[in-house]
């Protein structure tokens, strides 16, 4: 063999090494660190730049999601609250939630209050609960509170966050007593 192939190859597993080098202080950095969490607008900024758009009538504009419009007070007497109870699962908001019940998992049983503070799901010991298992992200989910509604944000996560049987992709209201997967982990928010 010629002394430039030589090298060649020596120059090429050399450059091979500190790409593997830098993956992995780029996988340990993530674990430890966290990946950086993005935040959700205010209600009232996200307002905003929409009418202004809409008011410029300028089509190049971006389109900012506005936050769902909070639901209706329940009803008072018990034959109004048995009718809008057949009618579907109620929206979780500030008033009709009070706390985080973990139904499955490592922590089954734990209840945590719902102060109004966003709180962060995940491995992380930043997190408001802290699930450690294999299947969670270092910051997986965010519980919000948008307007007076109560979102469920995935941050990200490798393996996903659930509520109701469905994968969330955007920020999505939650619904009371509807289940909300993390890794390996089941929750629901209850009055």
């Amino acid at each position: 063999m010629s002394e430039l192939t030589l090298l060649l190859l020596q120059v090429g597993f050399l450059i091979l090494l500190w790409f593997f080098v830098f993956a992995l202080v780029y996988s340990l950095r993530a674990d430890l660190f966290g990946v950086k969490v993005r935040k959700l607008p205010e209600p009232a900024a996200a307002a905003a730049p929409v009418a202004s758009a809409a008011a410029a009538s300028d089509l190049t504009a971006p389109v900012v999601a506005r936050p769902p419009r909070a639901p209706e007070p329940a009803p008072r007497d018990s034959a109004q609250r048995s009718s809008a109870q057949q009618s579907g699962p109620q929206q979780a908001t500030r008033d009709s939630v009070t706390r985080i019940v973990i139904t499955s998992g490592p922590k089954a049983g734990l209840e945590l209050p719902l102060t109004g503070e966003p709180l962060t799901i995940g491995r992380s010991s930043e997190s408001g609960l802290v699930i450690r298992d294999d299947y969670t992200s270092s910051h997986h989910a965010r519980l919000l509170l948008w307007g007076e509604q109560w979102m469920l944000q995935d941050l990200d996560s490798t393996n996903g966050t659930w509520h109701d049987g469905s994968r969330v992709a955007t920020p999505v209201p939650v619904r009371v007593g509807a289940p909300i997967k993390v890794g390996a982990t089941t929750f629901e928010l209850r009055k």
